[in-house]
Parts: structure tokens; C-alpha cells; sequence
């Protein structure tokens, strides 16, 4: 049976979005102290107030890198990294360069997943690689479900949560984790790779949804909600 701590411990808690300020950060590492999950992912100018709020916790500090498009040169995301590692952050959420993806340049997109993998694991930090699905096709997405399982990185995640995509009438929109894709990247990553949704993750039963088909973390900025809709149904 699935318990709160079951369940926490499966969340990590989005504090990313750009319009965020630090009094934001502290209520939202509060609300993740109070449930205990796994982590708070923040961009990596909060890392030192998200540790200063999270002191004595168990919560770890996951830092996103290259957020939310991936476009920073392979230097630049190896130096945010390390800086991201320093400053305390035990796992990192990098974004693929998603314009190579979409034009079949693998070999960029496996040399720079390696070389943050390898940074990562010299200092047993966890790489996680976010794909950010919405822009792309099934074909995309098994291959850099196999670039990560040939770069042993630790997760692959389906979204930033930021991947807005325009529509026909103009405006932007977007999916988020989707069973189908998932699926998708359970059957086409190796075992011992882990796999994050996130994106549209709102209610406990979306949750536990996505942990059914197999994941073992999920992003979330509706944790306080979420939380209390388990205690609400007795889940203790």
C-alpha cells in the first residue's frame, strides 16, 4: 500500500518559475520540508537560500541547467554544473539542445550528455536529462533514450514544464508528460535508468498514474495540493 512518505518521497518540488522572488523560494522549500519529499529543483542563483531554508532536512537540492531550452554552449552547461555541485546541489536537471536533436546532430547531443554525466558522477552528483517531448517526434526520443543509456545518466525526464509550443491559431501551449511517451521511454531506456515526469502533474491521481507506468520521480509545483488530497483519502 502507498504511504505519504511513499509518496513524498517520489516529488520533487518545482520552485522554476521566472517570476518567482526569494520570499516565493522559502515558502515553497517550507511546503517541501513540511511534506518531506525527495527534492526541490530551482534555478541555480537559489541554490544557497534553498540550503539555508532546507538545513537539517532530508530534502536534497536538485539545480536545473540550461533552463528551459537548452541552448547554452557545452562549456557553458559544464561550468553551471560545477558551480551548481559546489554550491550544493546533489542532482542536476539539465535540457538537452533540443535544436540538435530536432536536426539529427546525435553526435553533439551525446558528447555533451557524457561530458555532464561524467562531471555529475565525479562528484556523485545525479544527472537527470530532460528531453522536453513536446517539440518532439517518437523517433527523437528513442534515440536519446539510447544516448543516455549508452551515457549511463541516472533519469531521463519527459518536460522543463516551460516548453510552449505554437499552435496553428498562434498561441502556445503545451502537453507535458504524456502516458504514451513514457511508455516510450521505459521500453527504450535500459533498466537502470530512472525516469522523472513532469509537466502537468497536478493531482494525487496523476501521480500515481505516472508511478504505475513506472516512474520514480515526479516534478510538481501542486505539492501542497497533492499532499493534502492524500491525507484527505487516509493515505498516512
Amino acid at each position: 500500500m502507498t504511504s505519504w512518505r511513499d509518496i513524498a518521497q517520489l516529488i520533487d518540488h518545482s520552485l522554476l518559475h521566472p517570476t518567482m522572488t526569494d520570499d516565493d523560494i522559502r515558502k515553497g522549500c517550507a511546503v517541501a520540508r513540511q511534506a518531506g519529499v525527495k527534492a526541490v529543483c530551482v534555478k541555480p542563483y537559489a541554490i544557497p537560500l534553498a540550503k539555508e531554508c532546507l538545513k537539517g532536512s532530508s530534502v536534497l537540492i536538485c539545480a536545473v541547467v540550461g533552463f528551459p531550452h537548452g541552448n547554452s554552449m557545452t562549456s557553458v552547461k559544464l561550468r553551471e554544473t560545477q558551480e551548481a555541485l559546489h554550491a550544493g546541489a546533489a542532482e542536476i536537471d539539465m535540457v538537452v539542445n533540443i535544436g540538435k536533436v530536432l536536426g539529427g546532430q546525435y553526435d553533439y547531443v551525446r558528447d555533451e550528455i557524457r561530458a555532464l554525466a561524467r562531471l555529475c558522477h565525479r562528484t556523485s552528483g545525479t544527472l537527470k536529462v530532460i528531453f522536453e517531448n513536446d517539440f518532439l517526434q517518437d523517433g527523437h526520443i528513442i534515440e536519446l533514450c539510447r544516448i543516455c543509456s549508452d551515457s549511463e545518466v541516472d533519469f531521463v525526464k519527459t518536460s522543463t514544464g516551460y516548453g510552449f509550443v505554437k499552435q496553428p491559431d498562434g498561441t502556445y501551449n503545451y502537453r507535458g508528460a504524456t502516458e504514451a511517451q513514457v511508455r516510450l521511454m521505459r521500453a527504450h531506456c535500459t533498466q537502470h535508468i530512472r525516469i522523472k515526469a513532469a509537466g502537468g502533474i497536478r493531482t494525487l491521481d496523476d501521480l500515481l498514474k505516472f508511478k504505475d507506468l513506472g516512474c520514480t520521480r515526479i516534478g510538481a509545483t501542486a505539492t501542497e495540493s497533492i499532499m493534502e488530497e492524500a491525507q484527505a483519502r487516509g493515505i498516512s
